[in-house]
């Protein structure tokens, strides 16, 4: 009997219908037990041969077989009314309403956190760097808390108190330094605060006075000067000394001893004599670790307040949602590139060095990056939106032939077919025929990626969920709350919300009848109390009374909606203030009256999107001026003419850029041509 005809009489015997070029493997899971009874068949010994073959066929496909991801609740209820209101809601992972501060039992701070991960690793890697076209060096876990406590003792040597008063500033790119000297601070309870190149000048004056630091940790001598300037001209009075981690020059050393600021190489800072090292004085959850300023939009730089306890009930809540699905193990890696400066890669880390897990450095130039990861192979990718954008249009632009585009397209909607039922795995068949070169670009090894940070486009979101072949989750939150609030469910991969409250807050919608937002519609300002919810704004009564209420909930300034699932989808911002996809903020209304300044601009209207990475803008050119101030600069034309004039518009960007510039406007708030060749809008009449 041939095996057609045998498996056309298999079937017939199970009772099934079917064409004969049916799908074999289609066919296996819907065989009854019944139907492998040697009694209803007239077998041959071949015949017997080919029942052995497909009962080993069954097996392995029963064993083999991709399995959906079992998710931690039902879908369909992500999230539980607390006390019967429908606008305020909490995870239903949790038992009752009492909100989650930490998993372990022995990780309540930043510092316990790490030292549970040098029980687990000890000797094994920690902290990775690389030179150029060299592979990833390793400092152990061992050698980073030693390092931690040295550098902790030198900073006692140099006057700083053992408490979460005395602030420490910290003045550099992602390296291992940066990780070795908040650790030395933690060491002894002393509290970070990261300063950053964004900042300005007048702001960087600004934090060093209020937070009254005498000591500011550096990676070079030209981040060191201008600290030192500030110094010279007598606006940082505390300001005492300054430590780097590279070398500098001995003018350097002298310009500062005339100004009374002594200069350190990070290694002199540490005491090397044993008998001197100073006994661990580790934090308390309720101590502060890190005040984090945030750039802001308008006005001075607010200080957020993050305690340890914040922290942990923040990283706590990450891994309880994931217990099930992605457990954190100790040869997992996550590439640093994201500011240290910012919450977001801090939570990263700690969640890392939680489990033993190691963390390599990017070279410091994001231009490398990509080979930066192929070299690290990295199984962790904190990302933001514009980087995944980035990867998108890449793998598009480089599909240039129509049959392949259209397999392309063909092989993602089948992986997003599996996705749908919960299916999440880098081994299918499209994996191998399509995608394996695009995972290989990002090391070949990813598990779990996170973007963060700003809202991400559906589409991109769920194309990269099925050519990267791992676990893509979101996640919505601000410095005022540690990092997160909301995460993805393991097991929903769909897109276009930010997932369900996390185990440490509560989430409520609060009604803004300004907008026609209620919260009994389901809407409405996005507020969040609990565990991982900042202390306040460091010497600021005022601004914190206006982010936080009497009964402890954060007012973020976002606007959401209660999707029917339980998750929580961003709609609207409240007050004029955006991100972009970098995760910048933008307040439009402050760069339109820098551009004002432009001789040419009348009105002049910015616009951005947070799906995007950069500004556009609509100018009305000054009719009284315009025409002549074209002519200077050799073009010739009626109004309406110069309107349509590609020069002149380039001109006038250039000029816009220029006042932009002066007047201290960063990068991603200067308005970029993305509208065609040197285009920005332009109307002739206002």
């Amino acid at each position: 009997m041939h095996f057609q005809e045998w498996l056309r009489s298999l079937r017939s015997s199970a009772g099934i219908k079917s064409s004969e070029s049916e799908d074999f493997w289609s066919l296996l899971p819907t065989l009854p037990v019944s139907s492998f009874s040697l009694s209803s068949l007239s077998l041959s010994p071949s015949s017997l041969l080919g029942l052995g073959a497909l009962a080993s066929l069954t097996a392995y496909w029963l064993v083999y077989r991709p399995r959906p991801m079992r998710p931690p609740c039902d879908l369909q209820a992500q999230s539980v009314a607390v006390d019967g209101d429908p606008s305020c809601r909490r995870s239903a992972l949790l038992k009752d309403d009492s909100l989650l501060e930490f998993y372990y039992d022995d990780t309540r701070t930043f510092y316990d956190m790490f030292q549970r991960g040098l029980r687990i690793a000890g000797d094994c890697p920690c902290l990775g760097y690389r030179k150029p076209g060299q592979p990833y060096q390793w400092i152990s876990y061992t050698e980073v808390a030693e390092k931690a406590r040295l550098l902790g003792s030198g900073l006692l040597a140099k006057g700083c108190q053992p408490n979460p008063q005395q602030f420490v500033g910290i003045f550099a790119p992602n390296r291992p330094e940066w990780v070795i000297s908040e650790l030395g601070c933690y060491t002894y309870s002393m509290a970070v605060v990261p300063l950053y190149d964004t900042l300005g000048p007048e702001a960087m004056v600004h934090i060093l006075n209020m937070a009254e630091i005498s000591l500011v940790i550096c990676d070079r001598e030209e981040k060191a000067a201008s600290m030192l300037e500030n110094k010279e001209k007598g606006v940082t009075p505390t300001l005492s000394c300054l430590v780097l981690f590279n070398d500098f020059s001995d003018a350097f050393v002298e310009r500062a001893k005339d100004c009374e600021v002594e200069v350190l190489k990070l290694e002199q800072l540490m005491v090397s004599r044993v008998e001197i090292l100073n006994p661990c004085n580790p934090p308390q959850p309720q101590d502060l670790a890190v005040v984090c300023f945030t750039s802001g939009t308008t006005g001075k730089p607010k200080g957020a307040m993050i305690t340890h306890g914040n922290i942990a009930s923040n990283t706590s809540s990450v891994i309880k949602i994931l217990e099930g699905s992605f457990v954190i193990r100790q040869e997992d890696v996550s590439i640093s590139y994201l500011p240290l400066a910012h919450m977001f890669e801090r939570m990263i880390q700690v969640s890392m060095f939680c489990h033993g897990a190691r963390v390599g450095f990017y070279q410091g130039d994001i231009s490398l990056l990509m080979d930066d990861i192929k070299t690290l192979k990295p199984t962790f990718f904190p990302v933001v939106p514009r980087l995944l954008n980035r990867i998108y249009d890449k793998i598009l632009g480089s599909v240039t032939s129509p049959l392949r585009r259209a397999l392309l397209h063909y092989a993602v909607r089948r992986k997003q077919a599996e996705l749908s039922s919960g299916v999440v795995r880098n081994n299918s068949l499209w994996d191998k025929l399509v995608f394996n070169r695009i995972q290989a670009n990002l090391g070949g090894n990813l598990r779990f990626v996170l973007t963060a940070s700003a809202p991400i486009s559906p589409t991109v979101l769920s194309f990269l969920r099925a050519t990267l072949g791992c676990l893509i989750f979101e996640g919505y939150g601000q410095t005022e709350c540690t990092a997160g609030c909301t995460f993805s469910m393991p097991g929903d991969w769909s897109a276009g919300h930010v997932g369900a409250p996390l185990p440490c807050a509560m989430v409520k919608l609060v009604d803004i009848p300004d907008m026609n937002y209620y919260a009994k519609n389901g809407d409405g300002e996005i507020c969040v109390q609990g565990p991982s919810v900042f202390r306040g704004y460091l010497k600021d009564a005022e601004r914190t009374s206006e982010a936080l209420d009497s009964d402890g909930w954060l007012h973020t300034g976002d606007v959401g909606q209660w999707l029917p699932n339980g998750t929580l989808r961003i709609i609207d911002r409240k007050k004029h203030i955006f991100k972009l996809s970098q995760g910048e903020y933008i307040a439009p209304e402050k760069i339109e009256n820098v551009y004002m300044r432009c001789v040419p601009v009348l009105q002049v209207f910015v616009h951005g999107d947070s799906l995007q990475s950069f500004l556009i803008g609509i100018v009305v050119p000054d009719p009284e001026v315009f025409v002549d101030w074209a002519k200077d600069r050799g073009i010739v034309g009626s109004h309406e003419e110069l309107c349509q004039n590609p020069d002149v518009k380039k001109a006038v960007l250039e000029d816009m850029r220029a006042v932009g510039k002066e007047a201290g406007l960063k990068s991603f708030e200067q308005v970029r041509n993305r509208m065609g060749p040197n285009k920005i809008s332009f109307c002739p009449c206002h």
